[in-house]
């Protein structure tokens, strides 16, 4: 007697409905569109947030910093999790509390609410975003369909942010901000109704949770940066950021003990010890810090200078999206014949003079003249960094390693990010509120007593005189980020020494992991 398929006996933890890869590929790479999407589908309805939920333009950085610290810093312990717990069952716990925080988002009414579903929203993306990229080597087996299945994820993870932007500016200009949030709940449900009949579950592996590890970096760099933002506000001799700033000191150098100490540290300080892969980490953070301030500057000055819609805001940025794709081709094609220094020393150059570039803009900008060449030019420079900063950093590393290195190089992008958005939007108040008191004292002395009474009654300047305030705050930002490039510029010629022989190894064992 022949048992058929039906009768077959089911592994424990095995897929309801093996056989379908498609649907099972379909549904990983939701995933990461909807976490990669959320770091910028929020960018384009922060002026709508600010006015309906009264931020002020510095705390209004918390909404992108909230998701990307908590992000960052939990990323590594969310990929351990899964290999510990078992990636599916992490996969959806991780998707159902980031549906569950987009909900709480969308019906935000004071800016804490906000603040704490983007928190939530953080942690479950770190949760599940690494199990993701995780899962596709339990469900493909090696060769061309495992290369595919990671081209997807790739593809799928660089167009995420350009997907973002225009849905961001759809949802918030035919619907309003809320659905910026609210539309990942049903995305959300689907994928976790999905992912237990199309993906089997992972083989558990025995280890430890660094919780203390996870913990103090991601608390130190929540008060480095509300330090930094508090400053801007109250002033560097304020109690609160100064104890901001003790407190970061005290949490990052108990984290630094704990990761020593740690049988598995989620931070292997032994990364650090290659100057390459230290180098690749501080290019990485000084860069992913103006990028944060880019997009975050850029949209208040399209939306709040120009009068750009939501939609037309979105698609300014595009044009970001196509520089950035261009780099990144030119440098994967040529990185094999010209070693990866050369990109590393163009792409900060490029990246730095873009930001320059930008340094100028004034009220009288336009889009064409003020914005689009220097984003381009930025965009361009961050290509080419990006292929070779992730190769970069897993040069020299054993197999098992790779991933965390590159996942280690993640982690730095989004809390490098949102460390340097701190300190750009800090730069940004003391310029802006240094200028705001000159606009004042220069319109009350041309202004009608009507308009002093008016302007006593709401303190707000007039739209020309507020716009020059905001764009003196921007271009003095920007002026500060053209350092953070140079910084990037100087590691790039001094610490980096790897050869492109050292890069022949990687091409392919580490394909996979690196895309």
């Amino acid at each position: 007697m022949t048992t058929s398929p039906v009768d077959a006996p089911v592994k424990p933890g095995a897929a309801r409905r093996d056989g379908r890869p498609g649907l099972a590929l379909t549904v990983i790479a939701a995933c990461q569109l909807m976490v990669v999407l959320d770091s910028t589908i929020v960018n384009i309805a922060l002026p709508h947030i600010q006015d309906a939920l009264s931020f002020s333009t510095t705390d209004l950085s918390w909404v992108l910093s909230a998701y990307t610290l908590t992000f960052g810093g939990l990323l590594l312990l969310g990929g351990r999790a899964g290999d510990i717990l078992g990636r599916r069952r992490v996969f959806m716990a991780g998707i159902l509390l980031f549906t569950f925080a987009s909900l709480l988002g969308g019906f935000a009414q004071e800016p804490w609410h906000l603040l704490a579903a983007r928190v939530l929203q953080g942690v479950g993306g770190a949760i599940a975003s690494p199990t993701s990229l995780a899962l596709i080597t339990t469900t493909f087996p090696e060769g061309p369909e495992r290369n595919r299945a990671f081209g997807v994820f790739a593809a799928v993870s660089a167009g995420g942010g350009a997907i973002g932007l225009l849905a961001g500016g759809m949802l918030t200009e035919w619907l309003e901000w809320r659905w910026v949030m609210f539309v990942n709940v049903p995305i959300g449900l689907l994928i976790a109704f999905l992912t237990p009949r199309y993906i089997n579950e992972s083989e558990r592996h025995p280890g430890r949770f660094d919780i203390a590890g996870a913990l103090t970096s991601t608390l130190g760099m929540a008060s480095l940066v509300y330090g930094f933002i508090r400053a801007s506000e109250e002033g560097w001799r304020d109690s609160l950021t100064i104890g901001s700033f003790g407190a970061a000191v005290v949490l990052l150098a108990a984290f630094a003990l704990v990761e020593s100490r740690a049988r598995e540290p989620i931070t292997p300080l032994r990364m650090f010890a290659d100057r390459n892969r230290s180098g690749t980490y501080v290019i990485m953070l000084s860069l992913a810090a103006a990028m944060f301030g880019m997009f975050f500057f850029i949209v208040l000055f399209v939306q709040n200078v120009l009068g750009y819609s939501p939609i037309r805001s979105g698609l300014a940025f595009l044009p970001v999206t196509v520089a950035i794709v261009t780099g990144a081709g030119l440098s994967q094609r040529f990185l094999p014949v010209l070693g990866p220094k050369p990109f590393m020393v163009a792409g900060t150059a490029i990246t730095g003079t873009g930001l320059f570039w930008l340094t100028f803009i004034t009220p009288d900008s336009s889009y064409v003249s003020g914005v689009l060449g220097p984003m381009v030019v930025f965009g361009f420079g961050m290509g080419l960094n990006f292929v070779t900063l992730t190769l970069t950093a897993v040069s020299g590393v054993a197999q098992h390693e790779a991933g965390a290195a590159s996942g280690l190089l993640n982690a730095t992008q989004q809390v490098g990010g949102s460390l340097g958005l701190s300190i750009l939007v800090t730069v940004f108040g003391t310029a802006s509120r240094e200028e705001g008191e000159k606009q004042v004292q220069d319109f009350m002395a041309v202004a009608t007593p009507q308009q002093q009474a008016q302007f006593a009654a709401t303190k707000e300047l007039p739209a020309s005189w507020a716009h020059e305030v905001l764009t003196t705050g921007i271009a003095t930002a920007f002026t500060a980020a053209v350092g953070m490039a140079l910084l990037a510029l100087l590691t790039a010629l001094a610490v980096i020494r790897v050869r492109k022989s050292d890069l022949e190894a990687l091409s392919g064992k580490a394909a996979g992991p690196v895309a």
